[in-house]
């Protein structure tokens, strides 16, 4: 229903008493928000430049004397909703009005209030979203900012470069696929059975828990696809700055390609670690680690079950229960590997065996690193297990920074989107590995971060001379704040 223009909003409601008091409400109090902790972020990334070096990959065509938003506005707008929770383009027709996101974007406000309404949905949907029809943003009526997007595949490799004080003596580069299930009409999207839904299936490229590249793709690719061509590239920026460092790559199985394999073998300082699916000959090759593995159970859990016998004779299922005090037999073997057809020549095969009383596990890696260098156990569980902490990385991109809302329509518009969340997420990872080090969030997630120390409400007071931001005096994390600040404030300025 349309309001009627001439009705009058009260100035005041009365409610009920309390205490024979009366409840009076009323809209003239001062600005709240929710969002306070978003100024640590913003001066976080004033010192660091990452979203200004991330709108400089932007091409814009806008009559620069007509523009109200510049791109880095814009893109400091979004990814700042992404850090705070507001995933939508449509809760900027809200968040434009918010004092806070205009203070982190470097809007004046005044004590006067004049209008510092920031871009809505509309604007910011030019940004990453252009019709198939429009060939030339430079001559396009409203689409008319464009990325580069060499330079923010660059730009994502540089800023991990840059995390460092020195050049480190090795470092691990994990590749793994996730899914991005979609409901519409994106460009470039197939069911695929394994995620059982149509969905994109975007590959990443992290270290430890700083990402390095993301790239969209359509989920009827082969799961290595694109993985040497981007892992080349990441590798080449690397390797102009840090020339000695040693790499290793690690992956699931899906990685144990002839190709990816051949170029690493081929390349000085770069070893692998992928995990190798199984099959009738390595399950023949690993028949005595098995057996030996089954000796070694046995002699542990015979001596409980004739304890347990003595002191329950005839009980059935005493050897399960015995087992619930038995550890498992874990046995580890090198193997010399070579498949028929598909690989250029034998490489080293790890093999792990679990043997219990229920079942039998096994597990093969493939990998460039000698026996000489690191024993089978010690490069299962060193070198290929960790991997799995790429996992929980992306597990906050998607449920705390909503990478997987890949809804637009066009396929560089997705891509975008990921672009956008990945560089949400390096914000927030500098925030916790640099400015939280030494507090209780260290290992924190980015969704724990949010909500303890980001999401703060506090009154804004417009004054003459300056904004305050009083945050609630019952906020339990005010000496972890002051340990960011002091941080924050040794940064030099940029320029």
């Amino acid at each position: 229903m349309t309001p009627n223009k001439n009705h009058c909003i009260p100035e005041q409601f009365l409610f009920g008493q309390v205490e024979s008091r009366p409840v009076v409400v009323n809209f003239k109090g001062e600005p709240v928000t929710s969002d306070a902790g978003l100024t640590l972020i913003a001066e976080l990334d004033r010192k660091r430049e990452i979203t200004s070096r991330l709108a400089a990959c932007f091409k814009d065509y806008r009559d620069p004397n007509k523009v109200l938003h510049p791109v880095h506005s814009l893109i400091a707008q979004r990814i700042y909703g992404l850090i705070m929770g507001y995933e939508d383009i449509n809760d900027h027709e809200t968040l434009r009005h918010d004092p806070i996101f205009a203070l982190a974007v470097g809007k004046v406000i005044n004590s006067e209030r004049e209008s510092f309404t920031l871009a809505g949905k509309s604007t910011l949907n030019r940004l990453e979203h252009c019709p198939e029809e429009v060939i030339s943003r430079e001559n396009s009526r409203y689409h008319r900012i464009e990325c580069n997007s060499k330079a923010i595949e660059t730009l994502l490799v540089e800023l991990f470069l840059e995390s460092y004080q020195k050049p480190p003596r090795q470092i691990i580069l994990d590749l793994d696929v996730t899914d991005n299930l979609v409901h519409g009409l994106q460009e470039e999207t197939f069911f695929n059975p394994y995620y059982k839904g149509y969905c994109y299936a975007p590959l990443y490229i992290f270290c430890g828990k700083q990402i390095l590249a993301v790239k969209l793709r359509a989920s009827n690719l082969d799961p290595a696809a694109w993985g040497l061509e981007e892992l080349q590239r990441v590798i080449k920026i690397i390797r102009l700055r840090w020339n000695n460092v040693k790499i290793t790559i690690r992956g699931d199985s899906a990685y144990s390609r002839e190709e990816i394999m051949a170029w690493c073998e081929s390349e000085t300082g770069i070893d692998y670690v992928f995990g190798l699916p199984e099959n009738n000959r390595l399950t023949q090759l690993s028949q005595s680690i098995k057996y030996r593995a089954s000796q070694e159970y046995s002699r542990k859990i015979e001596p409980v079950v004739e304890f347990f016998e003595s002191l329950f004779p005839g009980t059935p299922d005493l050897k399960k229960d015995a087992a619930e005090f038995v550890d498992n037999s874990v046995w580890y073997c090198s193997l010399d590997y070579q498949t028929l057809d598909s690989w250029s020549r034998s490489r080293r095969v790890v093999t792990k065996v679990d043997y219990s009383d229920e079942e039998v596990k096994t597990r093969f890696v493939v990998t460039s690193l000698p026996i000489k260098k690191i024993p089978p156990g010690k490069l299962y569980t060193q070198k290929y297990c960790p991997r799995g902490n790429m996992e929980n990385c992306l597990k906050e991109q998607k449920l705390d920074l909503q990478s997987d809302r890949t809804s637009t329509h066009t396929f560089a518009g997705n891509q975008l989107r990921l672009w956008l969340a990945a560089i949400a997420y390096i914000l927030m990872n500098a925030m916790r590995e640099k400015c939280l080090v030494n507090t209780e969030f260290k290992n924190a997630t980015i969704g724990t971060i949010r909500t303890k120390l980001l999401k703060l409400g506090a009154v804004i007071t417009i004054l003459q001379r300056e904004v305050l931001i009083e945050i609630s005096s019952a906020c339990p994390y005010k000496e972890i704040f002051a340990k960011i600040y002091e941080f924050l404030s040794r940064l030099p300025c940029p320029g």
